[in-house]
């Protein structure tokens, strides 16, 4: 009897320290470097946003509820309310041009939303802009869906994720439709976004402003 006691107890004791080591293993599973860029901007924190605006390029200014989906577009003087669960043509206009300028504020988060695109494997490249060496992964979309499919983005980032440059290419054009910095950082509600994208020679910014998270 004591015998199949201190069985009991040594086999308790080894499956106890295989699930423990399971475990242990499982949180030090590395995640995945859309991950680490989204988490290194703030990702953990989006999910207590009920409100974010902004001001793109000077031009337009949206009012997004990311968790009832509803957009409000303030342009001059004209106020476009929409949800983005019920799409029709009258909106589409508007819509495709909030996912353009959404995708600019919110860079690192598209490659964890954006599932049907493609991320390649890092690698250490001389960024186009600084000429510095920064890691570089290119997401692509599929040819099909969506308002601009089939792009591609060359993304360039630190050793800390954050991310510095990126080169847009139009249709996974190899050569460059667009390049621009990443830069002059500011966190809100623990969310860090870039406020500014430069052209090469500093001439072209595309600002955002007014920015409020809730």
């Amino acid at each position: 009897m004591k015998i199949l006691f201190h069985l009991f107890i040594l086999s308790f004791i080894v499956t106890s320290c295989k699930q423990e080591v399971n475990k242990e293993a499982i949180f030090k599973k590395p995640t995945s470097v859309a991950e680490k860029i989204s988490r290194a901007h703030g990702f953990e924190n989006w999910k207590n946003v009920t409100e974010i605006s902004f001001t793109f390029f000077g031009k337009r200014t949206w009012v997004w509820h990311p968790k009832t989906k509803d957009v409000q577009l303030i342009k001059e003087n004209d106020t476009i309310h929409y949800n983005r669960k019920a799409i029709d043509s009258l909106v589409l206009q508007t819509d495709s041009a909030f996912i353009n300028d959404k995708y600019w504020l919110l860079v690192p988060f598209q490659l964890i939303w954006d599932n049907t695109a493609t991320i390649s494997k890092p690698q250490q490249e001389v960024a186009p802009i600084s000429k510095t060496n920064l890691n570089k992964i290119t997401l692509t979309y599929p040819k099909e869906g969506g308002y601009t499919p089939g792009d591609a983005y060359d993304i360039y980032y630190g050793n800390n994720y954050i991310i510095r440059e990126w080169v847009f290419r139009k249709g996974n054009n190899e050569k460059p439709s667009l390049i621009t910095t990443f830069e002059n950082y500011k966190t809100f509600k623990g969310i860090k976004i870039a406020l500014d994208h430069k052209s090469a020679d500093g001439k072209w910014n595309l600002k955002f402003t007014n920015i409020t998270i809730k």
